[in-house]
């Protein structure tokens, strides 16, 4: 791993508006106060002294303390999402909003309270030497739809633009070009200078002079960066996302951002007021309509352009809502409407230096919302109103608190309460044997035995129900290909023989990506109940063992299931295939076919071609994820109570003198600590597993 570390800290400028920021993300503090009281609890649970429950307790510390809930952002072409996301972190100017359009980072902003001005610092990444040779040699996902589709045309222009883009990065950085390819540079700062090396348009390299190290040097090769980011407005970690965008010439783009969505639980889709959203934005329509309607946040950007926003945004809203309705989109996803130009001028405090345009703009819709009964207390607050970002704040944290975060709390409360309950067994247990109460010994060995058998059925069980679903999902799947090809064919044979070879043809895929979500759908759903039903009755199973092997009275010990992971969005399903992209390459590709068996054998090839990787994916990148996650999440409840049970088990075998001297030591604090654990448990509400939202058309 390469470092290449600055000696010279210099921090980017700390923000002076920390209110403007605490007032957009102030949602949080419900989950702020949950996540809080789990940390008391744990750290009362340590107070306890168990030294058996203590890797397991400070190892739920720890995820607690990591656990940063992230929104990724996509958006148009020049609607301003960069801009809006400075403003979303209280950092004007950071990120350069001018990209190089060859760019593919995705750029990752840990925005945090807990990190100071002074260990600000940054990570960059290149693209590994495979990544790079496949994009090279055969021109991304842009090539390979060519190449399938004989558009030589097409490849020959994907080719001479890579060479030029390969030609200009070893201009660029020399010798050192091949030897930076899976690299990574690291920083003990952040600022805009140092961003705009690794992420936008540089200069032109002047030939026979040793390139620089200013702008854009390392852009061409940059495939993430990651900065983290101190922001005092926050009350909690958060992690928001800049990706590149889903319509870049080789598609190279399309697929991060499919990546940084399946990452993130919440998606923002950042359009333009000028341009809302066409049917020319597709790629955008594909992608969103495979996640969650309710995870979905669209912010139209840019308001400060329009002439009278006040009746403006009525009519962009209904256009929106219409697109998404007839293009199978997320019709309840939440539309927001904002200038990233008004909440940097606001953050800045340069609300004099709007403008005349920008400044109609926003008294015309000040206006407007003064009659609704907006008040503000002074002209900073209300531009910052204005500008949507506290509303998008508002809708990220909602989101936040209902899934990720709510997620996060469950998991932690439960496993929480489950050491808790073993501490309080325990306990009783030594409580009973040092009043003179017979207690029986209890053999490791069978104990483990029997932990061990519990483990194995249930593991037995669950795999088995999941990989059932699987082979149900590969005959979905597969039924959804052949029914398509089917019908597409079917489709092209009846153009041909009613309109001949004259008129190009064309079919819209979305009926195959409808099948193939539903096929998903339906095996999340079910994966979901499977594993919920298999948790609970090896719950079920390991309380009873725990009753019955020390002889507990009932209400001393109850046994909590662990959450269900989440089944991943199947955003793969927006990728661009062969038949979403219209023109010319398609028309040479429809003119060259020479006879009608020749248009059906060679579409039907092509197709199948293009849909074999989607559904690998949905397989192999969601699917068997989930399954993976799931089975994981069962090994780790059962060892974490084989940890407790086989702890009691020893706890039998003691000296009843040791056992005394053990419990004597700090008695009080300890029944305190473990009292006051289980009284900020008990306050967390227990929550049913959701099942996954359906798409089914």
């Amino acid at each position: 791993m390469k470092q290449d570390r600055s000696l010279a800290a210099t921090a980017a400028q700390a923000p002076v508006t920390d209110h403007l920021m605490a007032s957009a993300y102030r949602g949080l503090a419900p989950l702020v106060r949950d996540l809080r009281s789990v940390d008391e609890a744990l750290e009362n649970l340590l107070r306890v002294g168990d030294a058996d429950a203590e890797p397991a307790i400070r190892d739920l510390r720890r995820r607690l303390r990591a656990f940063e809930p992230s929104v990724t952002m996509i958006g148009q072409v020049k609607a301003g999402k960069t801009s809006l996301v400075n403003a979303m972190v209280g950092r004007p100017g950071l990120l350069p909003a001018d990209i190089n359009p060859w760019t593919s980072v995705i750029t990752s902003l840990h925005v945090s309270p807990r990190i100071r001005e002074s260990a600000q610092h940054a990570k960059f990444r290149f693209f590994s030497e495979e990544e790079w040779s496949n994009l090279l040699h055969r021109g991304g996902r842009v090539g390979e739809l060519a190449r399938r589709a004989g558009a030589e045309n097409e490849l020959e222009t994907v080719r001479a633009q890579l060479e030029a883009m390969r030609e200009k990065s070893r201009q660029r950085l020399g010798k050192s070009f091949e030897l930076l390819l899976g690299q990574e540079h690291d920083y003990g700062y952040v600022d805009a200078e140092l961003v705009e090396r690794y992420v936008c348009l540089g200069d032109e390299v002047d030939h026979g002079h040793e390139p620089d190290h200013g702008q854009g040097r390392f852009a061409d090769i940059t495939k993430s960066a990651d900065l983290f980011l101190a922001q005092r407005g926050l009350v909690w970690p958060l992690c928001v996302r800049d990706t590149p965008g889903v319509n870049d010439t080789f598609l190279v783009r399309e697929q991060i951002t499919v990546n940084a969505i399946r990452s993130s639980r919440v998606c923002v889709v950042v359009l333009s007021a000028h341009q809302a959203l066409s049917t020319v934005d597709m790629a955008l329509i594909r992608m969103i309509a495979n996640i969650r309607a309710r995870d979905v946040i669209i912010f139209v950007n840019r308001i400060d352009e329009l002439a009278d926003p006040a009746r403006e945004i009525p009519e962009i809203r209904e256009s929106i809502r219409a697109t998404l309705k007839a293009q199978n989109g997320p019709v309840d996803a939440a539309i927001l409407f904002g200038s990233a130009h008004w909440a940097t001028k606001a953050l800045a405090g340069e609300m004099h230096t709007l403008g005349k345009a920008s400044s109609d703009a926003l008294v015309n819709l000040a206006e407007h919302e003064a009659r609704q009964g907006l008040i503000e207390a002074n002209a900073e607050e209300t531009i910052w109103a204005l500008s949507g970002l506290p509303a998008l704040g508002r809708a990220i944290s909602e989101r936040i608190l209902d899934g990720e975060g709510r997620d996060m709390v469950e998991h932690l409360a439960r496993a929480a309460r489950n050491i808790a309950g073993g501490l309080v067994a325990s306990r009783s247990l030594a409580a009973e044997r040092m009043a003179g109460a017979e207690t029986r010994t209890v053999a490791k060995d069978r104990l483990a035995d029997a932990i061990a058998a519990i483990a194995q059925d249930a593991e037995a069980e669950l795999t088995g129900q999941l990989d059932h679903l699987l082979a149900s999902l590969d005959a979905r799947l597969d039924s959804s290909r052949r029914t398509f090809l089917q019908r597409a064919t079917a489709s092209l044979v009846k153009h041909l023989e009613d309109k001949g070879e004259g008129q190009v043809w064309t079919y819209d895929p979305t009926g195959l990506r409808v099948l193939l979500r539903s096929g998903y759908q339906v095996f999340s759903a079910k994966a979901t109940k499977a594993s919920t039903e298999v948790y609970g009755r090896t719950a079920t199973a390991l309380e009873a063992l725990f009753r019955g092997t020390f002889e507990l009275p009932g209400g001393v010990f109850t046994l909590e299931a662990p959450p269900v992971p989440d089944t991943p969005a199947p955003v793969t399903l927006g990728q661009t295939i062969a038949l979403d992209i219209k023109g010319n390459w398609w028309t040479r590709w429809w003119r060259r076919r020479r006879s009608y068996a020749a248009f059906a054998e060679e579409f039907s090839g092509m197709i199948d071609a293009e849909i074999a990787p989607m559904i690998a994916a949905l397989r192999d990148d969601h699917a068997r994820v989930f399954r993976t996650a799931a089975v994981d999440e069962l090994r780790r409840f059962v060892a974490g109570q084989r940890i407790t049970l086989m702890a009691m088990a020893g706890q039998t075998q003691e000296r009843l003198d040791e056992l005394r001297g053990k419990m004597a030591k700090d008695a009080e604090l300890r029944e305190t600590s473990l009292a006051r654990a289980q009284e900020l448990l008990s306050g967390l509400a227990r929550t049913e597993q959701k099942e996954p939202e359906r798409h089914d058309a």
